[in-house]
């Protein structure tokens, strides 16, 4: 299957300083891990970068003027984990871009589907606040361009990173015809998508799991509960938010996950999408800060997009 990935130099300029985990060398090792031989079918594309006015359907304008007025000239510290510096705007934009074009490239036909590696990451990314590594809301920017120029109505995102999508839940769940789930370790940052929390037509499915949680706990997570959920929902579109510090080897949680875990929840989420809305997939890179997990992580993840 023709899947396309976007990326781009650009994202390797966000620093974020030393120590930081959400480093360039994310994408570096998943980019090393795309080069083997069983990847050269992928479409290798370069992530545009979004215009200011793709940003205002998911994020206040107060926001993006916010973010638009941070010095370029040396690093800021939006919060205790954020982090803005001289490339980090190029880098959200083309992050952003990225999902658009994926979402584009498999609805004009000439990709399947698409996987987005930039970075900064988006899910926690709240209409009116940066947080969590993220600026931008990645995901949900895409959700809104879809139905802006494809004129998609049903839309959803599905989250299988370990930390829960705060962002996107905030963009969506006042919006019945967009759906987000999510399966996440609690308690675990930044300590939202509680099972009561379901958005204004139950669009929203939270299914947080205890630390230490794996691959039995996760996988009938989705097949029981997600996978339903999204089949009676019947997307148009199918966003990935596609998290892999749930890998065990990970740092920052707590999860219990292998690479075969990854492949078992792409597929399944594949099936979905075959069935609803021909096949049509965009996934984005989210969280992962092992190096080497991530890598193999995304390198699953992507052989498993491409059906091989």
């Amino acid at each position: 299957m023709s899947v396309a990935l976007f990326t781009h130099p650009a994202v390797l300029g966000h620093d974020t300083g030393p120590e930081h985990p959400e480093c360039a060398d994310r994408i570096r090792y998943i980019l090393r891990a795309l080069e083997t031989p069983e990847f050269v079918p992928l479409l290798r594309e370069i992530a545009p970068e979004a215009p200011l006015e793709a940003l205002r359907p998911a994020h206040d304008q107060a926001h993006i003027d916010a973010i638009l007025a941070l010095p370029r000239d040396r690093m800021t510290y939006i919060d205790g984990d954020t982090v803005f510096g001289p490339g980090s705007l190029e880098a959200a934009l083309r992050a952003a871009g990225g999902a658009i074009a994926g979402v584009d490239a498999v609805m004009e036909g000439w990709a399947k589907a698409a996987f987005v590696a930039t970075r900064p990451p988006g899910h926690h990314a709240e209409s009116g606040r940066a947080m969590g590594f993220c600026l931008f809301n990645n995901v949900a920017i895409a959700a809104f361009h879809a139905r802006a120029r494809w004129g998609l109505k049903r839309i959803a995102v599905v989250d299988f990173d370990v930390h829960h999508g705060n962002g996107t839940q905030d963009i969506f769940a006042p919006d019945p015809d967009l759906f987000y789930a999510s399966t996440h370790q609690h308690p675990c940052y930044p300590g939202t998508g509680m099972v009561h929390e379901r958005g204004v037509a139950a669009n929203v499915l939270n299914v947080p799991l205890p630390p230490g949680s794996g691959s039995d706990d996760f996988r009938e997570s989705w097949e029981h509960k997600i996978i339903p959920a999204l089949n009676a929902f019947r997307p148009e579109l199918l966003l990935i938010s596609a998290g892999f510090d749930a890998h065990a080897a990970d740092p920052l949680a707590q999860f219990r996950l292998r690479e075969i875990d990854f492949t078992w929840v792409t597929n399944a989420l594949l099936a979905v999408a075959d069935a609803h809305c021909p096949g049509r997939v965009v996934s984005l890179l989210e969280g992962g800060y092992d190096l080497d997990a991530t890598a193999a992580s995304a390198a699953a993840h992507v052989r498993a997009l491409m059906r091989l």
